[in-house]
């Protein structure tokens, strides 16, 4: 509508110049219209060509280079070996020489208990990162949105951020020197004389741990998206809801979750579509500890039944069908997110 009213101000305003030039000109508006001069040639202003283009924004395509080269090397470029899934691969014979054995092996997945055990503890540990970290980062960033001083803010947002850059390697570790069965807390557990906790090592307690030990890495991280989306609500809401007489919950729930909806949507949807993805080196160095029946995951399943079995066909078919679901995940997710009114990863 603005766009159709600008264009009828902008002919009514050439209207009135050409009316204009005819008084001027002593026609007075009964005359024939002068004859329009020709448009002169557009030799001087050549249009912007693709390799001129390219040309003008060599320094943003040289910087996305890098990134670029990593996602066609290492995932679209390994969709090849999604033919895996098909064969009976033998590295020595590659996959030329390797037979064909159509879907054989996704027919001894249906009566695989060691797969089915792998997909249980996929679907609940998932189901705890869906469910608990994920609302994690958000209501961070909302009470560090909520800090008044800035540098305390900075602070705090430095201090969240640390454990994201420590390997999973050094976190489990801090985890065993806590809460191991000779850990900081059963210590002070004995000097006081109460009896010792099991956690590490309790299948009864690993989902739980593996959650504390993500939200404790990556839940400052995940704020930063959720911070650049709060920084962009009008404080002007935020006032009128406040003369109105709006406390700080409903400000909360009126004026700053409305406002972000549209990006907590689109991670939610992103995350969806890794809902079989829950990682690998934080369950491959717990697995043992726990056993394989409650610390197998999908993705430890196809390292240890790939690479430590050799079987690299029934691994690659695991793979494939990890993908797939979440494909379909992702999918349902963003018709589901357009249903709601909001543009999701895509609009079809």
């Amino acid at each position: 509508m603005f766009v159709t009213i600008v264009f009828r101000l902008g002919t009514a305003r050439e209207a009135f110049d050409v009316s204009m030039t005819r008084v001027r000109g002593g026609t007075g508006g009964a005359g024939p219209p002068a004859a329009k001069a020709p448009a002169p040639p557009r030799e001087g202003r050549p249009r912007l060509g693709h390799l001129r283009r390219i040309r003008a924004d060599r320094v943003l395509l040289l910087v996305a280079a890098p990134g670029l080269a990593y996602f066609l090397v290492f995932h679209y470029g390994a969709l090849f070996g999604n033919v895996l899934a098909f064969q009976d691969y033998v590295p020595f014979l590659g996959v030329s020489g390797s037979e064909w054995v159509g879907l054989a092996h996704f027919e001894r997945m249906v009566t695989d208990p060691l797969f089915w055990n792998a997909v249980k503890n996929t679907l609940l540990i998932g189901a705890l990162q869906l469910v608990f970290f994920f609302p994690a980062p958000l209501a961070l960033a909302l009470l560090l949105n909520s800090v008044v001083g800035d540098t305390l803010r900075r602070f705090v947002q430095s201090v969240v951020y640390l454990p994201h850059f420590l390997s999973w390697v050094i976190v489990v570790a801090l985890f065993q020197q806590m809460l191991g069965g000779a850990g900081v807390v059963n210590g002070w557990l004995s000097t006081l004389g109460l009896g010792g906790i099991s956690i590490i090592g309790n299948p009864d307690a690993y989902g739980p741990l593996v959650i504390a030990q993500l939200v404790w890495k990556e839940c400052g991280w995940a704020t930063i998206i959720f911070l650049a989306a709060l920084s962009q609500v009008d404080e002007q809401q935020y006032e009128a809801a406040a003369l109105d007489g709006a406390g700080w919950w409903r400000r909360l729930w009126h004026v700053t979750l409305p406002a972000i909806r549209p990006v907590i949507v689109l991670l939610l949807v992103l995350r969806l579509g890794e809902f079989l993805s829950i990682g690998f080196e934080q369950f491959f160095l717990q697995r043992q500890s726990v056993g394989p029946e409650t610390g197998e995951v999908l993705e430890t399943f196809v390292y240890f039944t790939g690479f430590a079995n050799g079987d690299f066909g029934y691994a690659a078919a695991v793979g494939l069908f990890k993908g797939v679901i979440g494909v379909a995940l992702i999918y349902t997710a963003n018709k589901v997110a357009h249903r709601l009114g909001e543009q999701g990863v895509y609009r079809s």
